[in-house]
């Protein structure tokens, strides 16, 4: 992802609370493999542990589980049993490199109309597109036998997963709302069934990066044009679009005063 520095974000509170906001992350791998595609993505949601969630330098770890049929999942599987041939029990670490690409819940297309100072006095402007990332590289560690360790792994991973996205999702509190789904309101084998039928996914983060791509690198009339412009259209994607511009715009003027 190319980090031009207007739009770059490195502040790494920020970035965990962002993927923990937007926990639907784009899972790469590159593999080599005689029956599956080298390159493969998965979408995947994720649960962030942190252990010290004041820290500034902390990146943390991501916990996410997919279908054992998965293609991606097979091939992960089977690198996994290529380059350890007396399989040891529990996780083993994939060789290469994978990335976690999450994406902001809104981005836009952004006309040349709406650069209010620079279309009309020179015409040089070009369209573009507004959005968030952050991608997080790391190396991945895979669940996939019946060892205990892969079993409580895979378990403590739904039972957490499940606790965010109702808790932090859907906003089931158990206060004004309704209380939160668990695990344990399902059948009991029923979840034993179905967790045999899903491979867990660990990764040690080693590196982040973050995107605010919301208009910065335009003078301040042009962005003024933007977030009026995207406030125009009377939608819930430009209100929200239009609010993050003028977040960002503000974090922008903050860093240089």
């Amino acid at each position: 992802m190319y980090l031009r520095s207007v739009h770059a974000e490195s502040h790494i509170p920020t970035l965990r609370q962002f993927i923990k906001c937007n926990p639907l992350g784009t899972f790469t791998t590159a593999i080599s493999s005689p029956e599956y595609p080298f390159l493969q993505t998965s979408h995947i949601p994720w649960v962030l542990d942190v252990e010290d969630d004041s820290s500034d330098t902390e990146l943390g770890v991501l916990r996410g589980h997919m279908a054992r049929q998965n293609p991606h999942a097979k091939a992960m599987m089977h690198s996994a049993t290529s380059t350890t041939p007396e399989v040891t029990t529990g996780g083993v670490q994939l060789p290469n490199e994978v990335l976690v690409l999450f994406i902001g819940p809104v981005h836009h297309y952004v006309t040349p109309k709406f650069y209010t100072d620079t279309k009309p006095a020179t015409g040089k402007v070009v369209p573009t597109w507004n959005y968030s990332a952050v991608q997080a590289y790391g190396k991945a560690t895979v669940y996939f036998d019946s060892s205990t360790e892969s079993t409580n792994y895979l378990s403590q991973q739904i039972t957490d997963l499940s606790q965010h996205a109702e808790t932090s999702v859907m906003g089931y509190t158990g206060e004004e709302k309704k209380g939160p789904w668990k695990v344990s309101d399902a059948p009991g084998p029923y979840i034993t069934i179905m967790q045999k039928n899903i491979i867990g996914i660990k990764v040690e983060i080693t590196k982040l990066g973050g995107k605010f791509k919301m208009s910065q690198e335009m003078g301040e009339k042009d962005r003024a044009g933007v977030i009026g412009g995207f406030e125009s259209l009377g939608t819930e994607m430009g209100t929200e679009i239009a609010r993050t511009i003028v977040e960002r715009q503000d974090l922008m003027k903050k860093s240089r005063s």
